[in-house]
């Protein structure tokens, strides 16, 4: 096991074994997202406006970063270009040449997104300012990390789902999508017919358990994502309710670590996934020269 995957295993544990401690200091993470107001038949929840507010300040931000690109880049243009050029040189050779710039988009989207969604809950306000629930007569939050919401993070699994399925029906095709989970993956010439026919069942069973696992993947997205956000929310309000100031701190640091990797796992996550089935490892060396052959044979 990884120190990464030890370390946020050590994490959502802290998190899950210190309930009490959040509870005597105020108020801790409620486990689903609170309604705020209703626009109609609508309920707005707090990690709702935390995410509008979140992808406002993303828009505005870069809007004012770049303003109109220069040839000699000013220090937020060249930010956000080494954001681009980041993210397309990590992703590109995972999912293929052939799909590189197709999925750039979602994929730096995803990666954007998330990391900011889950250093949102570091922000100052986000966590401490509440409002009056009449219907009760206590407190919630106004602004919650749209990512300790479970509605929030399965609904970036099933756009990344989508996507997935789009991307492969429209660069690899149906045809290769069939073979590459229910196809005969032995060499003919290699073995002989009478192992090699029989295997046809075998895969096809094997295709029937990867379909089974295709269909899980949001399920792993959404929960992975939720569980490390929520426990990282909780353990900050723990630690704020035994000490203020000091014990705080290296929780805080140890967020934006998970905050990072949580956001680049999942974007990693879906790369693969994409290249799985668009991206063989054979497209590098044609890239350029025969990349026209290589479509027209798929």
């Amino acid at each position: 096991m990884s120190r990464v995957k030890k370390l946020a295993l050590l994490f959502t544990f802290l998190a899950a074994s210190l309930p009490a401690f959040a509870s005597e200091g105020g108020h801790g993470l409620a486990q689903s997202a609170e309604i705020l107001f209703h626009i109609g038949p609508l309920p707005v929840t707090n990690s709702m406006v935390t995410s509008w507010i979140v992808a406002a300040v993303l828009v505005i931000a870069i809007r004012i970063a770049i303003k109109r690109p220069q040839l000699i880049p000013t220090r937020g243009q060249a930010m956000v270009e080494n954001l681009v050029e980041g993210i397309l040189n990590l992703t590109g050779p995972i999912v293929g040449s052939k799909v590189a710039k197709a999925t750039f988009p979602l994929l730096i989207g995803l990666f954007t997104y998330i990391l900011i969604q889950n250093w949102s809950g570091l922000f100052p306000g986000v966590g401490t300012i509440y409002m009056a629930d009449h219907a009760t007569g206590g407190w919630k939050e106004f602004i919650r990390p749209a990512n300790a919401d479970m509605n929030g993070t399965i609904a970036l699994a099933l756009v990344s789902f989508v996507a997935w399925f789009y991307f492969i029906m429209r660069y690899a095709g149906p045809a290769l999508v069939m073979k590459d989970i229910f196809g005969n993956k032995a060499d003919k010439k290699e073995i002989p017919g009478f192992i090699y026919y029989p295997l046809f069942g075998v895969f096809f069973a094997v295709g029937i358990i990867e379909i089974i696992s295709i269909l899980f993947r949001p399920v792993s997205l959404s929960f992975r994502l939720f569980g490390n956000v929520f426990g990282g929310e909780n353990l900050l309000h723990a630690m704020s309710g035994i000490q203020k100031w000091g014990l705080p701190l290296p929780f805080y640091f140890l967020e934006l670590l998970i905050g990072f990797v949580q956001a680049l796992v999942f974007t990693l996550l879906v790369s693969v996934y994409i290249g799985l089935i668009c991206n063989h490892g054979d497209d590098h060396a044609e890239d350029g020269h025969g990349h026209d052959s290589k479509s027209a044979s798929h």
